[in-house]
């Protein structure tokens, strides 16, 4: 097949497209190619992806879910080529996965509400997977993912037992406990003390955001754009009134700053 006569491509032209890519006299750098060695790009390409939906630019989105699309597919061959699985295998999986755990679709369960689907939803997958405790749900959050989203999703495991903070107000109090002995560890200068209390502190935060319904990974992002807008003002009103950043006081420079922030 000459592929580029095609004048449109389906799910199965990828799939042979990255077989050509990984078979002798294909791509030299695609046929050298591991799990490890595209684990970053993997990714990479899914931030992207993720990036298309925050702008909500969905060109961008349909080429970054493409890309991710070609990782699903290599990773897939790579294991096809030991004989282990191939792409029809996953997309068995799955399906068979997505069957399992709608009844309420594909059985006789009644689910007519989301909390209703959620739960069955859990209780499904602890059993699929053979998870007797409450304690093995939580050690089935993937360690790769972000610190921040995996301490909320460890925190809602616990919670469906009933071991959660009744309100974000007692959560907000138990992040100022944290923060008190974080700050007992600073004065005494305990290093080994203050990075378990840091911790501490960090995970009680992400339990008020939880509570409060705030997604801590999108609050902390946020976080992040509007101290570099903030510092770009700062480092504007400094230059005008002639203000040399690096030698003026932490006093000058928190002036600036509260003056932006009331500008805000």
């Amino acid at each position: 097949m000459d592929f580029k006569e095609k004048s449109e491509y389906k799910f199965e032209d990828l799939v042979k497209i990255v077989k050509i890519l990984r078979a002798p006299g294909g791509c030299p750098w695609d046929r050298e190619q591991t799990h490890k060695s595209i684990r970053s790009n993997f990714i990479e390409e899914t931030y992207e992806a993720v990036e298309a939906i925050d702008t909500e630019d969905n060109d961008l989105l349909k080429e970054e879910l493409g890309d991710v699309l070609l990782q699903v597919a290599l990773h897939s061959e790579i294991e096809s080529e030991k004989g282990t699985f191939n792409i029809d295998d996953v997309c068995d999986g799955v399906c068979k996965k997505l069957i399992i755990r709608h009844p309420h679709v594909f059985g006789n369960v009644n689910a007519d509400t989301t909390e209703q689907v959620l739960k069955n939803w859990d209780a499904i997958k602890m059993q699929t997977k053979e998870q007797k405790t409450q304690t093995q749900a939580m050690e089935s959050v993937s360690k790769a993912l972000p610190s921040l989203m995996r301490s909320s999703k460890v925190q809602q495991k616990a919670a469906k037992v009933g071991f959660d903070w009744g309100n974000a107000e007692d959560a907000l109090t138990k992040l100022y406990e944290e923060c008190d002995e974080l700050k007992e560890a600073v004065s005494k200068g305990d290093t080994d003390n203050q990075y378990e209390e840091l911790g501490d502190v960090l995970f009680s935060a992400v339990n008020v955001a939880r509570l409060l319904k705030i997604d801590s990974e999108h609050a902390l992002y946020d976080a992040c754009d509007k101290f570099i807008g903030r510092f770009s003002k700062v480092e504007a009103l400094a230059k005008e009134r002639g203000i040399d950043m690096k030698s003026a006081t932490l006093s000058e420079l928190d002036s600036l700053w509260d003056e932006v922030k009331i500008k805000e």
